[in-house]
């Protein structure tokens, strides 16, 4: 089966979709919670390495006041219902060690896009897995979304080999969809069913 049972959500809603704040989601040894402004240092810390943006849509930060605006985003998305971002932090002492994230949510069709990001030193442990089984759980659990999306770089092979591992599958390609600094990047896409995440 593919349900979390080591996940739970703390809503103190009852309906998870009219909840006016993230649910803090725990895993064995993670917490996905709201990010404060306490976690900008933490935040740069993630987003500065070169090695772990090599893949993303945007360049590394390369200053500290790039994180401060992100968290003002993150907030004014989370409050406005379009962006859900977690940060994914250690049990043992709330350090934010990456961030997961809901977005392009179509309610009416029920799907939404996820994204995710480890801090380099924390690489090969089973985190970003660990904390994308909770973030799926509550997303096709709480908020009954029916269809997940990954938009992977395909020279990510890392990224790649983790949606796999969780049960995406691979639906197409689009050539040239995003300009980096100096290069353009191709995309491909993976996708995910609720009835397949629960069948396992």
């Amino acid at each position: 089966m593919g349900r979390c049972s080591s996940a739970r959500s703390r809503f103190t809603d009852t309906d998870g979709r009219n909840a006016p704040v993230l649910p803090t989601l725990d895993t064995q040894r993670l917490t996905l919670r709201s990010l404060v402004d306490a976690d900008v240092p933490a935040l740069f810390a993630i987003f500065k390495e070169p090695e772990a943006m090599r893949y993303w849509t945007s360049p590394a930060m390369t200053d500290i006041a790039e994180p401060a605006t992100l968290l003002r985003e993150i907030q004014h998305h989370a409050e406005a219902k379009t962006l859900f971002q977690w940060g994914i932090a250690r049990r043992e002492d709330d350090l934010v060690i990456g961030t997961c994230t809901l977005f392009r949510i179509d309610r009416p069709h029920r799907r939404g896009e996820l994204g995710y990001i480890v801090r380099r030193d924390f690489w090969g442990r089973g985190l970003a897995t660990e904390a994308l089984t909770a973030l799926i759980h509550h997303a096709f659990g709480t908020l009954d979304l029916h269809r997940l999306e990954a938009d992977i770089d395909p020279r990510n092979a890392a990224s790649i080999r983790l949606v796999q591992r969780l049960g995406f599958q691979e639906e197409g390609r689009l050539r040239e969809r995003y300009f980096v600094g100096d290069e353009i990047q191709d995309s491909v896409i993976y996708g995910l069913l609720a009835p397949d995440w629960r069948t396992r």
